[in-house]
């Protein structure tokens, strides 16, 4: 099976950010397959030398087409939009160029990601399977990206349309999967497939977080707590400056890390210094390449994921969850949703209140100073992670789905449901 494979934001695994799209890539390899990734240059580290003209390249068996179109999280709407209509074109022109793909598979974000899909589809004459990895557009109307009437009904028409000409669609949770067949796609053809838990990258021996402590001896040797990924709008990270705040006084041995980078960093670093936390008590790092993130997850105490308060957040699947359950460290998270229905059943982490960081400073410090509920959540983070999010199972069930989608050829399924509004 050739597999063309569509993803703007592809990571190479010594890059910043999830690596989702190469872990499937690779395995999808391993399986037999070809695949041929049509990405931008966004998110390569500098040694692999891309420049102003797009460049072809091979990792670990994948045939990449890295289009040069750069973006960061903090670009404004504009230049964000500039960024998703640069890379579409570029996607299209190779997505039909493509000799032979058995089966297209787009993913998002973002949403314009179906323009090259569809084409491709068209083009080949070859099922498109399509991939939800946000509920676009319910997230950025949430975000208020999308203010204007007419805004809305265009993405949301696109947002039908990419549906329409899937054979069949990945949902990275639960609720995008609903959000999906709200639409009217049919969800006997909707297939949840979840970030996954690497966990033969995250399996370290303890030296390498000792040894990472040794190299920053201001993090002492007490409890620390990690963020590490987007510092964007929707993440929402000052909170956890301001329970690092709430907890000095109660727990002065207590030390915060965040690692990342995006558009509300300098804010961040601001809010840090005025509560008197930064460099103090809190660090503010750059972004980790994943290779580095086992070391610094051997590190922690527990590892955190936050969002704003906005409901259609809540059903995010967030590298940075599933890295923590596969190195068995406890996780706090300051959202619901279906991930907070997971750490209550199974302890394997606690869920505080996300306009509240004097509560979640006060449940924190009391958690970490609770030995054998840590180990009782270490060990439910491991056991998540190996029965649920494990990444060579995923990748099968992936696998799986493109190879039915391959078989039963382009379907057109219309979903009309609230096509015209804009809520």
């Amino acid at each position: 099976m050739h597999v063309l494979y569509l993803h703007q934001y592809f990571v190479p695994p010594d890059g910043p950010g999830g690596t989702r799209s190469y872990e499937m890539a690779r395995r999808m390899v391993a399986a037999g397959h070809r695949v041929t990734m049509v990405t931008s240059s966004a998110a390569f580290p500098r040694r692999y030398g891309l420049g102003r003209a797009t460049t072809t390249l091979e990792i670990d068996g994948i045939e990449i087409i890295a289009i040069p179109v750069a973006y960061d999280n903090s670009l404004g709407n504009r230049d964000r939009i500039l960024s998703f209509a640069r890379f579409a074109l570029g996607a299209a022109l190779h997505a039909v160029r493509c000799t032979d793909p058995d089966v297209v598979f787009a993913t998002s974000t973002p949403l314009t990601i179906a323009f090259p899909g569809i084409l491709g589809r068209l083009a080949r004459r070859c099922p498109m399977v399509f991939e939800v990895r946000d509920l676009w557009p319910e997230v950025p109307i949430a975000m208020g990206a999308l203010s204007s009437p007419w805004s809305r009904t265009a993405a949301r028409s696109l947002e039908r349309l990419a549906y329409a000409c899937s054979t069949r669609i990945v949902a990275l949770s639960p609720g995008m999967a609903a959000g999906v067949a709200n639409t009217g796609y049919p969800r006997s053809r909707v297939h949840v497939i979840p970030n996954g838990s690497d966990l033969d990258l995250f399996r370290v021996d303890a030296s390498q977080g000792q040894a990472l402590r040794a190299e920053h001896p201001a993090l002492g040797i007490g409890p620390l707590i990690v963020y590490a990924g987007t510092l964007g709008r929707a993440n929402g990270v000052g909170y956890l400056v301001d329970v690092a705040a709430a907890a000095a006084d109660a727990a002065p041995e207590l030390r915060f890390v965040i690692a990342g980078a995006g558009a509300e960093r300098d804010a961040i670093i601001a809010r840090a210094a005025a509560a008197g936390v930064l460099d103090r008590t809190l660090f503010v790092w750059d972004p980790r390449a994943k290779s580095q993130m086992p070391a610094l997850l051997s590190a922690a105490t527990v590892a955190t994921s936050l969002f704003i308060d906005r409901q259609a957040l809540h059903h995010n699947s967030a590298n940075k969850f599933f890295d923590a359950l596969a190195s068995g460290t406890p996780v706090m998270i300051n959202y619901e949703g279906w991930q907070a229905d997971l750490l209550r059943e199974t302890g394997a982490g606690i869920v505080v209140p996300v306009g509240q960081p004097q509560r979640a400073a006060q449940s924190l410090v009391e958690w970490v100073d609770d030995q054998p509920a840590l180990a009782r959540a270490g060990a439910a983070a491991t056991t998540l992670a190996q029965t649920q999010f494990a990444r060579d199972q995923l990748a099968a069930q992936l696998i799986d789905v493109l190879e039915q989608a391959a078989a039963e050829g382009p379907r057109f399924t219309p979903c009309t449901r609230g096509l015209l509004s804009a809520p």
